[in-house]
């Protein structure tokens, strides 16, 4: 038997408040594959985060690679994948776009489709529906994207010199369930308003502004305000991480993981009036991932 190959595909962030299905932030959890050529699909999961998903060819990340393949052209040969995470699920830190970027790399790799960056950016906004979490876990670093259905833009951005804090609390927010409490629509002055806010933070995190990047990240008019009946701990959250000297605190992706920016060199503290405040939640300090998905 062939030696496995070993893919790590990074979690991501979503949002960063104002910038909703826009920004992505590629983080250091990472989704695990060990694949190996084999006379039929097979998928084993290691960790307890994977417990319940199918062994079959109804697995998420052979759905994508199926689509990529499909799409471009080629023949996926059988793969026996074992599968571990880090990566928690329905949490708000992209575990639905790491399944499907390993299945894109998986159908590159492996039907060699040498597919481009935005060939590979648009299967994965299409089973997406946004190129925020997907393009993150693809390219790394942060990086902005615009949907336009079928079709998708991204740019890479500099990566916040920040310490990253995330809250997770012990239990799920289904995606769906986070998108059936945001309105139908919006006035054009609060659209406009909302818009603004996205567009500043934007260009504040690029030029390194970061107090006034926090101000904008809680100021977001998209999509937090409706969600916080679903996630009971941000309000206190962010009031303990302004205490200790956060830039700011926010929904990460559709929740209910909470995540905070703040000044290099101050994750502990945060960390420590977080854990002492919640004891029923995960807390941890990330790096932000940078480069591509990675092999060995």
């Amino acid at each position: 038997m062939s030696k496995p190959v070993t893919m790590k595909v990074p979690a991501s962030t979503a949002n960063l408040g104002p910038g909703f299905d826009s920004l992505g932030l590629a983080l250091n959890l990472y989704l695990t594959l060990e694949i190996t050529p084999a006379s039929e699909w097979h998928f084993e999961h290691r960790s307890p985060m994977l417990a319940g998903l199918p062994n079959d060819k109804t697995h998420l990340v052979y759905q994508a690679a199926e689509k990529t393949a499909n799409a471009y052209g080629g023949t996926l040969p059988p793969l026996h994948i074992v599968m571990d995470s880090e990566i928690p699920l329905a949490r708000g830190l992209g575990s639905s776009a790491a399944a499907i970027a390993a299945g894109i790399e998986l159908a590159d790799r492996y039907a060699n489709l040498q597919l481009s960056d935005q060939e590979k950016l648009k299967i994965g906004n299409q089973m997406e529906g946004h190129p925020d979490n997907i393009g993150a876990s693809l390219f790394g670093g942060m990086v902005a994207g615009v949907s336009f259905g079928e079709e998708a833009d991204i740019v890479q951005l500099p990566v916040p010199d920040v310490d990253v804090v995330v809250l997770i609390p012990s239990y799920e927010v289904k995606t769906s369930d986070a998108r059936s409490v945001l309105p139908e629509s919006f006035t054009r002055q609060k659209a406009v308003e909302a818009s603004a806010v996205a567009n500043v933070l934007l260009a504040a995190l690029s030029a390194g502004h970061y107090e006034l990047a926090g101000k904008l990240m809680e100021k977001d008019q998209f999509h937090e305000p409706y969600r916080l009946q679903l996630i009971r701990e941000l309000p206190e959250a962010r009031k303990l991480a302004h205490e200790a000297g956060a830039y700011a605190t926010v929904i990460s992706g559709a929740g209910p993981t909470i995540l905070t920016f703040a000044p290099k060199g101050t994750a502990s503290d945060i960390i420590s009036v977080f854990r002492d405040q919640f004891t029923d939640c995960d807390v941890k300090q990330l790096d932000v991932h940078t480069g591509r998905i990675q092999y060995t």
